[in-house]
């Protein structure tokens, strides 16, 4: 198997953007941290970011658990061409690392890589958001994203250090190869009557807290709703 690399490496910090009062909703005031620009050379791998790199939502966004956000490189082409966009750059989806043969299909939940002087590990799937869309001024391609598949997923820092373009990621360890990030998101967003699925995968110790707690209260739910289920209540 081909150790996958970090081609790029981006960052950005929260700006404001837009008109007061504009007519076309895409056109009104936001502030993102989503524009991002490539570096060259080292740069300081903390335990919520990297050195220069900012959210504007820290509730949605950033945090421990989603420190960095990775894309396959692979997915550029295919973007580009549906897109009609010949020049998309690394980082238009907002990622702060893009990587080269590695992608949601072969990565898991849990994943320990060494990169550079730093240790990270995979925590979730990216939930594409609204900003998305609107940075790229298309109004479902969050909605395209989530449906594809080709969303990306997070790292938390296990230890911080020194990273830079071109490294490889050298996989450690591989504690829930059942879980990758494809099947996680499978069971979030498309495959929402498999609550047995969500019920295990919420179990998974290395998934971050917010989608154990979003797929526990799915499983929950669907067992509260079952008149078989209800019955057993009243006994």
């Amino acid at each position: 198997m081909t150790t996958p690399q970090v081609i790029t490496i981006q960052v950005g910090l929260p700006q404001a953007f837009g008109i007061k009062g504009a007519s076309n909703p895409m056109d009104r005031p936001w502030t993102t941290g989503f524009f991002k620009t490539p570096i060259e050379g080292k740069i300081w791998l903390g335990s919520t970011n990297l050195v220069g790199d900012g959210q504007a939502d820290l509730k949605n966004h950033g945090g421990v658990e989603k420190a960095i956000l990775a894309y396959a490189a692979e997915h550029y082409p295919i973007w580009r061409k549906n897109l009609q966009l010949p020049d998309l750059p690394h980082g238009a989806f907002g990622e702060n690392l893009t990587i080269v043969s590695q992608t949601e299909s072969s990565v898991c939940i849990g994943d320990v890589y060494n990169l550079g002087e730093a240790k990270i590990q995979v925590s979730q799937p990216r939930q594409p958001c609204w900003k998305l869309s609107r940075r790229w001024r298309i109004r479902d391609l969050a909605l395209q994203v989530q449906q594809n598949g080709r969303i990306g997923w997070y790292f938390r820092v296990l230890k911080e250090g020194n990273i830079e373009p071109n490294l490889p990621l050298i996989l450690q360890d591989r504690p829930y190869p059942q879980w990758t990030i494809a099947r996680a998101n499978q069971i979030m967003h498309q495959e929402q009557n498999d609550r047995e699925s969500a019920g295990e995968l919420a179990v998974c110790p290395l998934l971050s807290s917010k989608w154990q707690q979003t797929l526990s209260r799915s499983a929950k739910k669907s067992l509260n709703s079952d008149p078989a289920s209800r019955l057993w209540d009243k006994n």
